[in-house]
């Protein structure tokens, strides 16, 4: 019977600390790998029997779990946010990498999803276009802030225009900073035309995926809405339910509560204390909140199914902004229910009982 190994890696830009326990747990080897395939590979290589490997999610996890997955039994990129085993007592390499051997042999460590790479190019040019839209939102930022700096108003769209430039130029008088302004110009343009282009390549590699048009029925998931679900999510099986794809998104509720059962005449009884509720999670994919939180914004100001929901909502004296993250959620399990399915949105999925 072949033994088995916990491999847990601590990576680095230059090197690798690498901490090999056996199945009862006791430290077999350690060692220092250069951040190279070769070494990586022969290192694995030279490991006998059933090996599970693990690291932290990073700069370098997906290359690394593309290169160990076909190596391995088991590769798992846990989630760094929850490993408060590494916070505690001494930390450095090779402590850390040990520490993550011992959380995978416990079964304790929580996996980022690595699964997918029928939807890798599609991925990477959603990172391109977020960062090129981030980007120009930067620039114009700095624009209108230098036109406030001198007390001229600035709102909504009229400082970046083509059309009116000249205008705007000239009101600022001191050189330096009309100097600086051109130069913001310039790379605003710059910035404009290149995202133009990162959109386009977005759509036409989207439309390589059959689950764009299925996607496309849901209103209010346009082309760049359904291009960047596929690339973000890349398969909805990965959710078995609604909660756990809310969740993901950052629209699940986190609550607290303790002391739930007492003793009431010599009967275990539940508590009836209220649950607090403390707010939305943190650890989410902030791509996929910000579209559902768009695409609810936009629904509830416009006619259709979406707009009569929010409506609802809102005659039964639920809070707007409450009303809106309720339309987000509606929005987002009804967009996992049709990508599962493989069926078109229908409006009957709106109503309460239904998604």
């Amino acid at each position: 019977m072949q033994s088995l190994k916990y491999l847990g890696l601590d990576v680095h830009r230059d090197t690798i600390s690498a901490a090999v326990l056996d199945g009862d747990g006791k430290l077999i080897m350690q060692s220092i790998l250069a951040t190279h395939a070769a070494a990586i590979l022969d290192f694995v290589r030279g490991l006998d029997g059933t090996v599970h490997v693990t690291f932290e999610e990073g700069t370098h996890s997906a290359w690394l779990h593309d290169l160990l997955v076909r190596h391995v039994a088991r590769v798992v990129v846990c989630d760094p946010r929850q490993n408060a085993l590494l916070k505690a007592g001494n930390k450095s390499d090779t402590i850390d990498a040990r520490k993550l051997a011992e959380l995978l042999r416990a079964g304790l460590l929580r996996p980022v999803y690595h699964g997918e790479t029928s939807a890798a190019a599609l991925k990477q040019l959603c990172r391109s276009y977020a960062a090129l839209t981030e980007d120009t939102t930067r620039v114009k930022g700095r624009i209108k802030a230098l036109y406030r700096s001198q007390a001229i108003p600035s709102a909504g769209e009229k400082p970046f225009g083509r059309r009116h430039r000249g205008e705007w130029l000239a009101q600022l008088n001191e050189a330096g900073m009309h100097r600086r302004a051109e130069l913001l110009y310039e790379e605003m343009d710059a910035l404009l035309l290149l995202r133009r282009q990162a959109r386009c390549e977005l759509i036409a590699e989207s439309h390589k995926h059959d689950a764009v048009k299925l996607l496309r029925t849901v209103p209010f998931l346009g082309p760049i809405r359904a291009a960047v679900l596929i690339g973000r999510v890349q398969t909805p099986h990965r959710f078995r339910t609604k909660r756990q794809f809310w969740s993901y998104c950052g629209l699940a509720l986190e609550t607290r509560t303790s002391a739930d059962y007492r003793f009431e005449q010599g009967q275990l009884v539940r508590a009836k204390k209220p649950v607090f509720i403390r707010g939305l999670n943190l650890n989410h994919n902030h791509d996929l909140k910000n579209l559902f939180k768009s695409a609810a914004t936009a629904a509830g100001a416009m006619p259709g199914p979406f707009h009569s929901f929010y409506e609802n909502l809102l005659i039964k004296g639920m809070q707007p902004a409450m009303a809106r993250l309720t339309l987000a959620r509606k929005i987002a399990a009804i967009t996992l229910r049709v990508w599962k399915k493989g069926e078109p949105f229908d409006a009957e999925y709106v109503k309460p009982q239904a998604a």
